[in-house]
């Protein structure tokens, strides 16, 4: 059957084109269909626990996407007529934000106070240019000493304040809402920067998470691609020195992208900030084919064979190997599916089904590619005197020190590989040189942070707010809130009562407590809601019959564990404080949070799964039982020490690295398997472990170097990428697969030669 695949391909190399050509046009039309979502909720499937709390939260009270302008006068000084007629002007302008329900600001907060009998409800600042400075004085003291207020839309110090836009996004495809809304408020910035020049504008919020996400995704295809392109053009032609060779693989790594991404249009998957990263993963997974194939042709014409010759001992020797290293590989991307991120999931399918097309199109396109397209035959050269012959003389040589050696040092690496814990960092999923990171950090440095958690508390009935014994756990739960280390700001509607307490009792302090029964409770709210102006009411916090009311905290931009930790106190403290009270907790910060964790957990049981099949795959392609067990070793040591790397580097895991285990698992077989086969046919051939040793890492030695090279190079590249999940998820891959050459070039030689000294003749047949 592989003769008859390989004559048809030699005898008939037009024919094999004309084929390609047409399968890949018709697949890459599919590529119209292909559209991008940058929103958070790609992230989370639509059963996920956290991400239907969120979305039964917003219909019952409001939805709280937002984008938040944040005013840092140079000055310092947020209470000047020039600031506070900037900050009146823009929150005016901000209602015509696309998607704008509700626009919040020092400005025009609803300050009440009682004029004799009356309470009145008006802007805090009503029009700054007319206020003199004890009104402005006056309304300062008024903004500084509101808990609604200070840590939330003002800093402690008065130094900087934030504009809060709230939107209605649509509820599916949010990426030209996103779009929308980002682009008029940073037009709206770069307006009054140039009008109010004295003042510095951060955009921050819900909405320019997304943008970042999208816009940063859009920065990586537009500058990633083509760098890899550059790298691999480099390497192929520096390490291949064939003119053919490089242009071959070019042509397959391009078809690969096209057939690819098109199927991926065909079958109605999007792409996302992970996706994007698709073909980058598969141009540097496509060259691995290709270079085996080219290594072992120029290899061969080295010797003397012809160009057909030569051609078809490379298709025989590497046909198995590669068609096993990419089925392995593609294994560990397919376990990807176990991952509770669809976008993850998608991207392994993804990258599963580039895998196998490049197998495909490296079995067909390109030895039909080098045998019509011209190519200089090297001298015939019977002596070996390369570096990579001479390399393996040194591990031969020294094989009974590195062994030990190497084992020593595998074992200390993995041991720092429980250094490492899931910690996932939302705002840190991008890289410090990006405008969103810088917002938000500046915004933690000043203000707040821009993580939050809404906790409802629900009643089993109507107008239950309005108790005075509901207000109070309400009050209390706020008060406990704020006790809480690394939170910033509680919004709950127990401060508006109390406020309103005070002012129906002529403003004096002492009645700055909750009202005592729930007739003037109900009575305050009602005279409260009457008198707020559109857009401003209470259904952000309270829902409609008064018996749940949503409280907003916020809180410094932490780890996934201590959010999740800060979940199950609030409501171990509901549950012993709040009888007949239920409580729960949402939001976007929450979701990645809990997906983070949960996500470590399921690719766990996925790299078991890909471990046993990737083990089956082994022992079925080697035909031995004992290599495939040895195959394990070189296998599972480059994870555990690269991973043991990265607990030295950093020990945080985040949402990208929580499937690198799986993926990389199905790479670094790569260099195993062909090494060990290209041992296991000289063992055959009756050579014993030394000989077999030396004829690797003659035969196959150089191929593994570059390929190795080539997908180091590669995910250097990803690992470039301003968005951190990327960035890290490339970077620790990376380690991996360069840990994966080291250790078999240096511990599975020295292994094999301690181990496997037994005659394998006999196995032949097998």
């Amino acid at each position: 059957m592989k003769k008859a695949w390989l004559n048809a391909i030699l005898q008939r190399p037009w024919l094999t084109l004309l084929i390609g050509v047409l399968f890949i046009v018709a697949a890459g039309y599919g590529g119209k269909y292909l559209y991008f979502r940058g929103d958070y909720q790609v992230y989370f499937a639509k059963d996920n626990p956290q991400l239907a709390a969120f979305q039964e939260m917003e219909r019952i009270f409001s939805k709280n996407d937002n984008a938040s302008i944040i005013i840092a006068p140079k000055d310092g000084n947020v209470f000047s007529a020039d600031t506070l007629s900037l900050i009146k002007e823009m929150t005016d302008q901000a209602w015509q934000t696309p998607y704008s329900s509700r626009v919040d600001s020092i400005a025009n907060f609803q300050h009440t106070y009682a004029e004799g009998d009356d309470l009145i409800v008006e802007d805090l600042f009503l029009d700054p240019e007319s206020m003199d400075a004890e009104q402005i004085e006056k309304a300062k003291q008024v903004a500084l000493a509101e808990p609604n207020l200070v840590n939330k839309l003002i800093s402690e110090k008065g130094d900087v304040t934030v504009i809060n836009i709230t939107v209605q996004m649509p509820d599916d495809d949010k990426t030209q809402a996103v779009k929308d809304v980002a682009s008029y408020v940073l037009d709206m910035s770069a307006k009054y920067t140039e009008k109010y020049p004295g003042h510095e504008f951060y955009q921050t919020g819900i909405v320019f998470m997304n943008h970042a996400f999208a816009s940063e995704s859009q920065k990586d295809v537009e500058t990633l691609v083509p760098l890899m392109f550059l790298a691999i053009i480099s390497v192929l032609w520096l390490l291949l020195r064939s003119f053919t060779g490089t242009l071959s693989t070019l042509i397959v790594i391009i078809t690969t992208i096209v057939a690819t991404m098109g199927i991926t249009g065909w079958v109605g998957i999007f792409l996302s900030t992970a996706t994007v990263n698709a073909p980058t993963l598969i141009m540097t997974l496509a060259v691995a084919d290709c270079v085996h194939v080219i290594s072992s042709m120029l290899f061969a014409l080295r010797q003397g064979k012809s160009k057909p010759d030569a051609l078809r001992f490379a298709m025989e020797r590497n046909l198995m190997p590669i068609f096993i290293t990419s089925a392995t590989t593609a294994i560990g991307f397919l376990t990807m599916n176990f991952s509770d991120v669809p976008v993850l999931a998608d991207l392994g399918n993804v990258a599963a089904l580039g895998v196998m097309l490049a197998f495909l199109f490296s079995v067909t396109l390109l030895p039909a590619l080098l045998l019509v397209l011209p190519m200089r035959v090297a001298a015939k050269q019977s002596h070996k005197d390369g570096s990579m012959e001479k390399f393996g003389d040194w591990v031969i040589a020294n094989h009974k020190k590195l062994f030990p050696i190497t084992l020593v040092l595998a074992v200390l690496a993995v041991a720092a590989s429980f250094n490492n814990h899931v910690n996932d960092v939302a705002t840190e999923y991008f890289n410090t040189n990006t405008k969103f990171r810088q917002s938000t950090d500046f915004q933690e440095a000043h203000i707040s942070g821009m993580s939050t958690i809404d906790f409802a508390i629900y009643a089993d009935e109507s107008s239950a707010l309005n108790k005075p014994e509901v207000l109070q756990v309400v009050r209390d739960f706020s008060e406990w809130l704020r006790e809480q280390p690394k939170v910033d700001h509680v919004g709950t509607i127990s401060d508006t009562f109390k406020r309103l307490n005070k002012n129906m009792h002529s403003d004096e302090q002492e009645f700055y407590r909750l009202p005592e029964n729930q007739e003037l409770a109900a009575q305050y709210l009602l005279l409260y809601e009457m008198s707020l102006p559109f857009g401003l009411d209470l259904n952000n916090q309270v829902n409609l019959d008064k018996s749940a009311t949503r409280i907003v905290v916020t809180m410094d931009n932490l780890g996934s564990k201590e959010f999740t930790a800060f979940e199950k106190q609030a409501i171990a403290w509901m549950q012993e404080h709040g009888s007949g009270l239920t409580l729960k907790a949402a939001s976007p910060a929450l979701m990645f949070a809990h997906i983070g964790e949960r996500n470590m957990e399921s690719m766990l049981e996925g790299t078991l799964l890909a471990l046993l099949l990737i083990s089956g795959l082994l022992v079925f392609a080697l035909r031995s039982w004992r290599m495939g067990v040895i195959s394990l070793v070189p296998n599972l040591l480059p994870a555990g020490i690269g991973f043991g790397i990265w607990g030295l580097y950093s020990g945080q895991i985040n949402l990208g690295l929580s499937v690198v285990l799986t993926m990389a698992l199905g790479i670094i077989v790569d260099d195993t398997v062909h090494f060990l086969s290209k041992y296991r046919h000289a063992r055959l051939e009756g050579a014993d472990a030394e000989q077999a040793v030396r004829y690797a890492f003659t035969s196959v030695g150089r191929a593994l170097w570059i390929t190795t090279l080539v997908l180091v190079m590669g995910f250097a590249v990803l690992s470039m990428s301003s968005f951190a999940l990327n960035a890290d998820m490339g970077l620790l891959t990376g380690i991996i697969i360069l840990v994966a050459l080291a250790v078999d070039f240096l511990f599975l030689p020295a292994f094999l030669m301690v181990f496997d000294k037994k005659q394998m003749k006999e196995e032949k047949t097998a």
